[in-house]
């Protein structure tokens, strides 16, 4: 059995698993359920960008459900829909995630569809130019929605020039720069075996589930890059945007944390 199977968890049904290239595989048996839940996890996210290509993993991730070498967007959409299936994704500060949730008996083709749209991407440059008006659009609702904007400037001024501090989603600078060629060099080198995880839950045999993930992904072999993966420092600080009635409590606060500061006290992330 090729692979090194480790099922060092508590509850039995639990299986992890690594292929020789370095891919992980964690499966979990519910036997109860007639369906399965598959995700590919990427260990890459926006935290891993230099401030150049600010924003290029969450553009991926959009480019990835733009068709592959053998099927458009289209034909993703209607296989999915022809077996009441799920498909979706998401890009975090630390991972990206492409999942799919299809009854038990659909596994293989759920498998195929999905290591398709992760390993075999088409980024055509008509979609490229039509996904940055998309992007480009999230970033205004993100502008325009108080809550979420309110987080972008915490985190920017918490981790201050730290990648961890900037907006996932990138600036419209950075958008606007992308490339095939940039998106080609950035999917390479970050979507290869040890940075992926295969994970599955629900009605399933995990030596099927590897079998399939074998078949897949067992063909990947390209090393990657190294990635900057710095911890951030966190300096105490307060910002304050308000008016002349109010300057003085802020300045009265900003004093406070001067002096925190000088007498060593730091926080902590």
């Amino acid at each position: 059995m090729n692979g090194v199977a480790l099922n060092n968890v508590s509850n039995s049904l639990i299986v992890r698993d690594v292929l020789d290239n370095g891919l992980r595989i964690l499966t979990e048996r519910m036997t109860q359920v007639r369906s399965i839940s598959i995700g590919v996890w990427l260990t890459r996210g926006s935290r891993h960008e230099t401030a150049e290509r600010s924003g290029i993993a969450h553009f991926v991730e959009h480019m990835l459900f733009k068709g592959t070498s053998t099927r458009t967007a289209e034909d993703i959409a209607q296989q999915i829909d022809s077996i009441g299936g799920q498909l979706d994704a998401f890009t975090a500060k630390e991972y990206a995630s492409y999942y799919i949730k299809v009854l038990d008996e659909h596994l293989p083709l759920a498998m195929d569809i999905l290591s398709d749209i992760v390993r075999n991407p088409a980024f055509s440059p008509e979609d490229v130019e039509r996904e940055k008006k998309v992007v480009l659009e999230e970033i205004k609702m993100v502008e325009d929605t108080p809550d979420d904007l309110v987080h972008e400037l915490f985190t920017q001024g918490f981790w201050e020039n730290h990648p961890l501090g900037r907006p996932i989603l990138g600036t419209r600078e950075t958008v606007e720069s992308f490339t095939v060629g940039s998106l080609r060099g950035y999917f390479k080198n970050a979507y290869t075996a040890r940075n992926l995880i295969v994970s599955a839950v629900g009605n399933l045999e995990h030596d099927r589930v590897r079998e399939l993930v074998m078949e897949k992904f067992g063909s990947l072999t390209e090393p990657g890059e190294s990635c900057y993966d710095e911890a951030p420092r966190v300096v105490p600080r307060f910002s304050c945007a308000a008016r002349s009635s109010s300057r003085a409590i802020c300045a009265s606060a900003s004093a406070a944390i001067r002096r925190i500061t000088a007498t060593g006290t730091r926080a902590t992330c």
